[in-house]
């Protein structure tokens, strides 16, 4: 049996492995997720979401993080993923308690989805040009 922490990587891994077959967003994809748990901790979920969502950055980072934080199952096909909204629509109708467990879970779920896009060379920071 996989404990939760692998079960957010394998998931993390296959979301950066979709966004490497982006053309023009692979490395937009890198980019927001490297800046996004900087602006959770500054702005908090939903506005940093709201932003996200709002200029249309990275719909299928959207779709992943919103994925995993609500159902926590395997990474699916993209026409099975969920709508890049769909978390932040949580976070609004959501309780207090929700929110603090949806921010704890996409935080977790961002540390690994930085470090693989950073490998994947998706990121500024990245080893690959």
């Amino acid at each position: 049996m996989k404990t939760i922490e692998q079960k957010r990587a394998a998931h993390a891994f296959k979301a950066v492995e979709a966004a490497k077959e982006l053309k023009d967003e692979k490395k937009k994809f890198g980019v927001h997720a490297h800046k996004l748990p900087t602006r959770i901790i500054a702005s908090g979920l939903g506005q940093a979401l709201a932003f996200l969502v709002a200029k249309k950055y990275c719909p299928l980072l959207l779709q992943a993080i919103a994925h995993w934080t609500l159902q926590k199952k395997e990474f699916p096909d993209k026409a099975q993923l969920p709508k890049a909204d769909a978390l932040l629509l949580k976070v609004i109708d959501g309780s207090s308690d929700d929110l603090r467990r949806y921010t704890a879970e996409t935080m977790a779920y961002l540390q690994w989805i930085v470090r693989f896009a950073e490998a994947a060379g998706l990121t500024d920071e990245g080893v690959n040009p």
